[in-house]
């Protein structure tokens, strides 16, 4: 993790530079798409509430209270604060989309429409703006409705019904359904700036929770609807391939993820007794092997069991094999592989923080257009003064304004 080891590129080399966008989303699928869009070079203002949006203060690490979601979903954006029912806001809102490209927000739409960004609001006041929302389930059907959060997705799609073991269904600690939408949502957005760009014409990029679930857990809802098999949950043991499972050593534990006729025949081999497995008919392709797994397993877990995570995974490497170590959230900050690449960036100088916050930043390389570093998220309303300024509010307006508990 280092603060300094990625160059800032030079902002004119930055594919989304001169792109301003609004970001009036909470919690990680509207603000991480939002920051994605950062990365890449847009400039990007935070819109919240007088008092601070809810997801500021999850899972708090500095003395203010800003959280480790705000951290990772606030990087290198600026912030303005408003009261969205005075009707002077829905005015500066108006006057701050003028100036906007894209508008992002994880907003139910009764809200949208009483804040004035709503799609026929925003096209009245520049025809060309991008609007990309986030929604649990869209905007059609029995749960239009409805509100969700990312476990929502996993309930609904059947991974956690998998993932679980029969009759206790388990949930993922990493929010990937709201990551997920978020990328796909920023993804959807860069496309929509594209289509902008070649024809003048903005568009709605609309993601939901619901779909993304779905997407990440296809091969699965595939299956099932082509076969109609009915898998239960079988805990962290894959069901279509062995060995791949998680397996305790002498110091903790390894996964390993053994897929296909070629790996199978290295771990065989590994195994001491070449041809025991991969000459018995039962064992004669992924699906088989997932079907008749104990006996693997079995000896999997002795071969384990009497190595220590090192030397296994040592062993399980110089044989080809793809596997792991089960790391906790510690050993994961200081794994080798995690500074050799820079994936996470130290923020140090947001008020409060009594420790360096590990972020990661834009997840992907570009060779050309490499993305910016994570800066440290806005105080709140840090930038109101200057972007109202920039608006063409006076100093006498915008005193006003703060009076009347607008901003």
């Amino acid at each position: 993790m280092n603060e300094s080891s990625r160059q800032t590129p030079n902002i004119s080399r930055q594919v989304l530079a001169g792109i301003r966008v609004l970001d009036f989303g909470r919690y990680v699928a509207g603000p991480y798409c939002a920051t994605l869009l950062g990365y890449l070079g847009a400039e990007v203002i935070r819109i919240e509430r007088r008092e601070g949006g809810e997801d500021r203060y999850i899972a708090p690490v500095a003395d203010s209270g800003e959280g480790g979601v705000f951290f990772q979903t606030g990087a290198n954006k600026k912030s303005i604060t408003l009261d969205p029912g005075k009707p002077a806001a829905r005015a500066l809102i108006a006057r701050l989309v003028a100036t906007a490209d894209v508008v992002v927000a994880n907003l139910p739409p009764l809200q949208l429409r009483n804040m004035g960004i709503d799609y026929e609001t925003l096209r009245a006041i520049r025809p060309d703006i991008i609007l990309t929302t986030q929604t649990a389930f869209g905007d059609r059907g029995p749960y239009a409705n409805r509100g969700g959060f990312d476990g929502v997705g996993q309930a609904m799609s059947g991974a956690m019904y998998i993932s679980g073991e029969p009759g206790a269904p388990a949930k993922a600690a990493a929010p990937y359904v709201d990551f997920g939408t978020a990328v796909l949502c920023a993804l959807g957005t860069v496309a929509a700036i594209l289509h902008r760009e070649r024809s003048g014409e903005g568009q709605e990029v609309k993601g939901t929770l619901l779909g993304t679930a779905l997407a990440t857990f296809g091969s699965h809802l595939a299956e099932q609807g082509a076969t109609g098999i009915n898998r239960v949950g079988s805990g962290n043991r894959v069901q279509t391939s062995a060995p791949s499972a998680v397996f305790p050593t002498r110091d903790g534990h390894v996964l390993t993820h053994v897929v296909g006729n070629g790996l199978f025949r290295r771990w065989d081999k590994l195994m001491g007794d070449e041809a025991r497995w991969t000459g018995d008919p039962q064992y004669r392709d992924d699906d088989s092997r997932g079907d008749h797994s104990d006996n693997i397993l079995q000896s999997m877990s002795a071969w384990c069991a009497a190595r220590t995570s090192a030397e296994a995974l040592a062993a399980l490497d110089a044989a080809g094999l793809p596997a792991g170590p089960i790391y906790s959230p510690q050993q994961a900050l200081d794994d080798p592989q995690v500074a050799a690449m820079n994936f996470l960036h130290a923020i140090a100088d947001f008020p409060g923080l009594r420790r360096p916050v590990p972020i990661s930043g834009l997840p992907v390389d570009l060779s050309v257009t490499p993305g910016t570093a994570p800066g440290r998220p806005p105080l709140l309303g840090e930038h109101t003064d200057a972007v109202l300024a920039e608006l063409g509010y006076t100093t006498a307006e915008v005193a006003a304004l703060k009076e009347s508990a607008v901003i």
